[in-house]
């Protein structure tokens, strides 16, 4: 694991520019043209929107205890906002769960620039750009992986990830794996599963989706049970402290 004494001026700089690489890739074609098609067309309620249409980095407390890591930004959701599960159904479950759970400053965000803090956490994705049918490819998802990897080594204070549906779990394995972390036999996703992986405890969620949200299949209190379990995990208090 990284020196816990690493400079967080450093490591801030360092996230810059994983943001910076993030938001200039272009490395699969057919993720670049589906996201730049659907920021030109647009849906009606949104045709006002200038859309970001780009790859979409994490975002949070650089000194985060708890890595919360999604599939991918929603067509219309953080591939319109320029930030993960913002502006989207599930981006408003999400938050609302961190507000409750002492990790954001506010309960709801539409946008970037909206005042939203987030203390103890940091959120990305597996695969940083809105892929089609929100299912990307294999090859599509393993050229992403680095990027993940990178900000696991830049979050020196991660002790807990929450893996947002079995994409995110997989991805989660698959960094913790090129990070020299693994575990045997493999940990299987589920709800509130739990696996130790080398000094980290991952943690599954379902997936915040309109899907599993509107029939019940995950409810706002089974999400703020994962937060919540994950907070004690990680060794936050209830303020959002580290203690």
């Amino acid at each position: 694991m990284p020196s816990q004494t690493a400079d967080p001026r450093h490591r801030r700089d360092d996230l810059a520019q994983v943001t910076a690489d993030i938001v200039a890739c272009r490395a699969c074609p057919r993720l670049v043209e589906w996201r730049e098609r659907v920021g030109r067309e647009k849906v009606a309620r949104f045709a006002g929107w200038t859309y970001w249409a780009r790859p979409v980095p994490g975002y949070g407390d650089p000194g985060a205890r708890i890595l919360i890591l999604g599939l991918a930004p929603a067509a219309h959701g953080g591939n319109r906002t320029g930030r993960v599960f913002t502006g989207d159904r599930s981006g408003d479950v999400l938050c609302a769960a961190m507000y409750r759970a002492g990790l954001a400053n506010q309960p709801t965000s539409v946008s970037v620039g909206d005042g939203l803090e987030v203390r103890g956490a940091y959120v990305a994705a597996a695969v940083r750009c809105a892929p089609p049918a929100n299912k990307p490819l294999p090859v599509e998802r393993d050229r992403c992986l680095p990027y993940l990897v990178r900000e696991l080594h830049l979050l020196a204070e991660v002790r807990v990830i929450v893996a947002l549906g079995a994409f995110g779990w997989g991805a989660a394995l698959r960094a913790l794996a090129a990070y020299g972390h693994t575990a045997r036999p493999r940990p299987r996703f589920g709800h509130a599963a739990e696996a130790r992986v080398g000094p980290y405890t991952l943690v599954g969620c379902f997936h915040p989706s309109q899907q599993n949200t509107f029939t019940g299949r995950l409810t706002p209190a089974m999400v703020d049970d994962v937060l919540a379990r994950s907070r004690a995990l990680a060794g936050l208090s209830g303020g959002g402290e580290a203690d």
